[in-house]
C-alpha cells in the first residue's frame, strides 16, 4: 500500500515539474477519424436498397415506355378520322349555304325593285300606279321563298342553323308587303296573311315570328315621311289616320316583354316615330285644317 502511494506520488511530481505536460493523456485522433467514417460507410451501404428492386424498378420502367409508345399512332389515327369527319361536314354545309346566299341576294335584289317603287308615294303618284309596280315582284318573292324552302328541307331540323342567311332579306320583305298592305287597308298585316302572300308553311318553312316583328317595325319608319309629304299634297286629315294605327300599333307591342337586343331597339324607335306624326297632327289641328268631323274620312286607300 506504501510503496503504491509512493509510486503515484512520484508521478505527480514530475508531471507537475513540466507544465508543458497535460495530465489527461491525448486522444489518437487519426484512429478515431478512420473509426467515425468506416462506421458511416458501413451505414451507407445497410441503407442502399438491393440490386435486384433497381433492376425491377428499371425494367418497369422501359415496360411502361415502351406501352405508352404506341398510344400517339392510335390517337393519331383517331384524331385524323374525326378531323375528316370535320372537313366533310363544313364543306357540306359551305355548299348549302352557298346555295342560300345565292337564293337570299335574288331576294334582295326584288325588293330593291319593290322598294323603288314604292318610294313613288312620296312623290303624290296615284295610288294604284304605284301599288301595281310593286305587287308584280310579290310573284317573284314567292317563287324565291320556294326555292328556299327547298334547300333547307334537304337538311331537316336545321332550319335555325341557316336562318340567319336570310334573315335580313325577309324583315325587308316584310316591311315593305307591310307597308302595301296599309297603303290598300289601313290596317295592320296579319303574320298569317304574310305567310299566306309569300307562299310559306308554318309547318315546314314559315315565317318567324321576330321577323315578322321587325319588319313591322321596319314599317313604322317609312309613316311620319308619308305624312309630311300627304299634308304638302294637301291631305290633311292623313296625319290623323297614321296617328291612330301607329298608336295603336305601339300600344299593342307593348305586350310584348322584349329583351334587349335588336328587337327592342327597333320598338324603341317607334315611339319616335309616332311623336314626329303627333307633331305634324298638331300643326295641322292648331292651324285650323282637320277635317271638322274626322269620322266622315274614308280609309287610307280611299284617300
Amino acid at each position: 500500500m506504501n510503496l503504491a502511494f509512493r509510486i503515484a506520488f512520484v508521478s505527480l511530481s514530475r508531471s507537475s515539474l513540466n507544465p508543458n505536460k497535460s495530465i489527461l493523456p491525448k486522444p489518437n485522433l487519426p484512429i478515431t477519424l478512420h473509426s467515425a467514417i468506416f462506421t458511416s460507410f458501413n451505414q451507407n451501404l445497410t441503407r442502399r436498397p438491393p440490386l435486384s428492386s433497381t433492376y425491377c424498378y428499371c425494367s418497369s420502367t422501359s415496360s411502361v415506355t415502351g406501352g405508352e409508345s404506341h398510344a400517339p399512332q392510335y390517337s393519331s389515327a383517331v384524331m385524323d378520322k374525326q378531323f375528316e369527319d370535320f372537313s366533310h361536314h363544313l364543306q357540306e354545309s359551305g355548299r348549302v349555304r352557298d346555295r342560300i346566299r345565292a337564293v337570299a341576294m335574288e331576294i334582295e335584289s326584288a325588293n330593291r325593285i319593290m322598294h323603288s317603287s314604292l318610294l313613288l308615294v312620296h312623290q303624290s303618284r296615284p295610288l294604284t300606279e304605284v301599288l301595281e309596280k310593286a305587287k308584280a315582284q310579290i310573284e317573284v318573292l314567292k317563287e324565291l321563298f320556294s326555292r328556299l324552302a327547298e334547300i333547307v328541307r334537304e337538311c331537316p331540323g336545321q332550319y335555325y342553323r341557316y336562318h340567319g342567311d336570310w334573315r335580313t332579306e325577309t324583315q325587308m320583305v316584310i316591311s315593305l308587303v307591310a307597308l302595301m298592305h296599309w297603303l290598300e287597308t289601313g290596317s295592320l298585316l296579319l303574320h298569317t296573311e304574310a305567310e299566306e302572300q309569300l307562299g310559306l308553311s308554318n309547318s315546314e318553312f314559315g315565317l318567324d315570328v321576330e321577323d315578322y316583328l321587325v319588319g313591322i317595325c321596319f314599317m313604322s319608319n317609312e309613316l311620319p315621311r308619308y305624312v309630311v309629304n300627304q299634308v304638302t299634297a294637301g291631305d290633311y286629315d292623313c296625319p290623323r289616320k297614321v296617328l291612330k294605327f301607329l298608336t295603336d300599333l305601339h300600344a299593342s307591342f307593348r305586350m310584348l316583354n322584349l329583351r334587349n337586343d335588336f328587337l327592342r331597339k327597333k320598338f324603341d324607335g317607334m315611339k319616335y316615330d309616332l311623336r314626329r306624326v303627333e307633331e305634324v297632327f298638331y300643326d295641322v289641328k292648331i292651324r285650323g285644317l282637320a277635317a271638322a268631323n274626322p269620322d266622315s274620312a274614308g280609309d287610307q286607300g280611299q284617300s
